[in-house]
């Protein structure tokens, strides 16, 4: 004969699935937000180096978009 569970054993496993369940919808939300944010930023890094080498030109110093880059 096979032992029966306790009681509420059934409860606890149901009540740690939905945790997990909450825990890995709550780590998709976070990843979608820092993939969105640093999207967000790569373009801002993007503008700054537009606006930095147009600045440049425009003070007559001459370097390339490499040259900024090391």
């Amino acid at each position: 004969m096979a032992a029966a569970d306790p009681p509420g054993a059934g409860d606890l496993s149901q009540l740690a699935e939905n945790l997990l369940h909450q825990l890995q919808e709550n780590f998709q939300a976070l990843t979608e937000k820092i993939t969105l944010r640093m999207e967000e930023m790569g373009e801002r890094i993007d503008d700054l180096e537009k606006h930095v080498a147009d600045l440049m030109t425009e003070a007559g110093i001459e370097n390339t978009d490499e040259e900024l880059r090391h």
